[in-house]
Parts: structure tokens; sequence; C-alpha cells
């Protein structure tokens, strides 16, 4: 059996999981077997993968070490911001499930991605969602100023700007993810597929809901823009570098500047198909 083939299996295993992510339990010990392996086989990221993953006892404590050893600087050192990230982990154990959805569905709709391992270690997508995950979390707990400070080093890590008062769902594929803008009072639900340069932006000065709605099951596709208090309805599909004025209704593809239906969606659910083609003359998104 081929590598891509032994990958497949496994993919296929952990997908059946998912149901279950809830249960962080089978996940970790995926993921600590996976980097025992790697430790194994690369001496030179052996530093890595024991602090990570191997000296530590649950999923949320390996989190809170990869994201400060990302983000922590002279303005807040590793051995002040593990413990803070810990902390709301373990105050808030919802956060490290919506965590392990979205590592769940980067691993399995990612076909450049071979192992669960992939993205705690290297995709800056899964922790800039993870980070947006904390500071959302410190935003709603009062704590805004030190919310915008983790958007801040977010950008600037990451090159993605999510603010932390932005509500997203759980099992999102934040793909390449560089330069990814979320405004305030967008909302993105669950198991949402979106690529590089995606903005969900406002149109102007104006205040309360003012940035899109982006429903579940929704693809949206390299450097589109969506603009304004618009919904993209439920499994609606986005063509790449589309700008999008107004509402998406489900099912349907839109594509163009500005963006017009160009047909249906054909897949049962497009975020998890990952089909980046228009639905009409055959064109690719």
């Amino acid at each position: 059996m081929s590598d891509r083939e032994q990958t497949a299996v496994g993919k296929s295993g952990m997908k059946l999981c998912q149901g279950e992510a809830a249960n962080l339990e089978n996940l970790w010990m995926r993921l600590r077997s996976e980097a025992g392996r790697l430790w194994n086989e690369e001496e030179g990221l052996r530093a890595l993968v024991d602090d990570v993953v191997l000296s530590r006892d649950s999923f949320a404590k390996s989190l809170s070490a990869r994201l400060s050893r990302r983000l922590a600087r002279e303005d807040m050192p590793r051995e002040i911001m593990e413990p803070l990230i810990e902390e709301i982990f373990t105050q808030h154990d919802h956060i490290a499930r919506s965590c392990s959805r979205d590592l769940l569905a980067m691993f399995e709709r990612d076909p450049a991605c071979f192992s669960p391992l992939e993205p705690l270690l290297f995709f800056k997508g899964f922790m800039a969602l993870c980070t947006y995950r904390v500071s959302h979390q410190l935003w709603q707990d009062g704590r805004r100023w030190l919310a915008l400070y983790f958007q801040s080093v977010s950008s600037e890590v990451f090159a993605t700007d999510i603010h932390p008062a932005a509500r997203i769902g759980c099992g999102i594929l934040l793909d390449h993810a560089t330069s990814f803008v979320v405004g305030e009072t967008a909302i993105i639900e669950d198991d949402v597929s979106i690529l590089h340069e995606v903005t969900l932006g406002g149109t102007g000065k104006e205040t309360g809901d003012r940035h899109p709605v982006i429903r579940s099951g929704v693809l949206i596709g390299a450097g589109s823009k969506i603009l304004g208090r618009v919904e993209i309805g439920t499994q609606a599909k986005v063509g790449a570098g589309s700008v999008v004025l107004n509402d998406v209704p489900p099912h349907t593809t839109v594509a163009g500047v500005p963006a017009v239906v160009v047909g249906e969606a054909r897949e049962l659910n497009p975020a998890l198909e990952m089909n980046q083609k228009l639905d009409c003359r055959g064109a690719h998104i």
C-alpha cells in the first residue's frame, strides 16, 4: 500500500471520529502517537515535538504550548502567555473542542495534509483560528484590551486579522490563511471552508451589524471580498476574486465583480467537498 493510500485509510478512520469531536481523547492519542514517530524520524524537530506534544498530558495544554511558542514576545513572554492561554482553555473547555473540530476539518478537507499533527505544528490558518478563539473569550469576559492585543499579535505572526468580537463556529477550514480579514460583527457558522485573501468587511462608517453572515457549508474562493451585512446562504459557493455586495441564496454559486448567480452548487455540502469549480461552463474558481 502506498503512502497516499495509507493516508487515505487514516483519514477515513479519523473522519468517523469527527462526529465525536467532544471526545478529545481519541484525537489526543492519535496526535501523541504520530508525534512519537516524528520524534524518532527527525532529530532536528525533537525539541519542538517534545515541548508541544510529548511532554503534555492533554490537547488543551498542547495548544497552549504551541500558541505561546508562536505568539510570545518581549511585551508578553512565554512564561506569562502560556499560563494565561491554558487557563482560558481550562475554564472554557468548549474552546478546545472547537479547536479540535477545526483541526479535523483541515485534516479531512486539505489533500496536502497527511497527518492531524501537521495543522498543530505548522498550519498558520489553524493557529490563527485558535488565537481568535482565545481573544474572543477574552472579549466576552470584558478583557477587551487583552483581546485586542492577541488580535494584533496574531495579525503580525499569521498574516490574518480577525476581530475578537466576530462570531465563528467550529469545523472551519482556513486554507493558507494569508490576508484573511474578518470584521467586528461578522458571523461564520459551522463547517465553512475559506481560502486565502478573503475579506469579510463593512462598506463604510455605519455602526451596528455591518459585516457578512456566512451560513454553514459555504465554500469561499481565494481573494473574494464579501462586504456589508449580506448573507451567504447555506451550502453556497463564492468564486475566487468575486466581490459580493448582495445576499446569496442557499445552494447557489456566485462569481464576478460584482458577483452574480452563475449556477447551482451541485455538491450536497460544498465546504466539505472542496470542489473548486464554478457550476457553469466548467470554469475553475
